[in-house]
């Protein structure tokens, strides 16, 4: 009996050592920034997280800083949740073989359909030469390369990816 206990218990170590990883990971609130897109509509100017023909997408980054005169931190809620997560990650990277950004996705991503990851997988890869193609377009194809983005982007917004 001894020696079935024995192979027992590091069968029981693993199980509570992955049971107490997928409790860290579901612990951690997933926050994802979505992008932030400068739209231009009759000569006026909106933003917006939901994208438009043309937009042209903004970096939207919280700003970190110290007080001048305390000399305390002044980042908000949102950047020490993201600053924690990156360390997380960075802390799981042996066992999940992610980068943090590619944790920040994964979790993020996490309780979409296999359909729609898989869409969303085809979109990571699409947007980058859709947004090279609207920026880089002669202006006889501009407006069809801009259209194209736009509903790239509309179904990335859309999918929650």
């Amino acid at each position: 009996m001894r020696l079935f206990s024995s192979r027992l218990n590091p069968i029981r170590r693993l199980h509570w050592s992955l049971a107490l990883l997928c409790l860290l990971s579901f612990s951690i609130a997933a926050h994802a920034q979505k992008p932030v897109y400068r739209c231009e509509t009759a000569g006026k100017v909106s933003y917006s997280d939901a994208p438009c023909v043309g937009a042209k997408e903004i970096d939207a980054t919280p700003t970190q800083g110290m007080d001048k005169m305390t000399g305390t931190s002044r980042k908000g809620a949102d950047v020490r949740r993201d600053e924690h997560n990156a360390l997380m990650a960075d802390a799981l990277k042996p066992l999940t073989g992610m980068s943090p950004e590619q944790y920040r996705v994964y979790k993020h991503r996490f309780k979409l359909s296999p359909r729609d990851k898989a869409e969303c997988a085809r979109l990571d890869t699409e947007l980058p030469e859709l947004k090279r193609r609207a920026a880089t377009a002669p202006p006889g194809d501009k407006a069809l390369a801009d259209v194209e983005l736009y509903k790239a982007r509309k179904q990335f917004n859309d999918l929650n990816c």
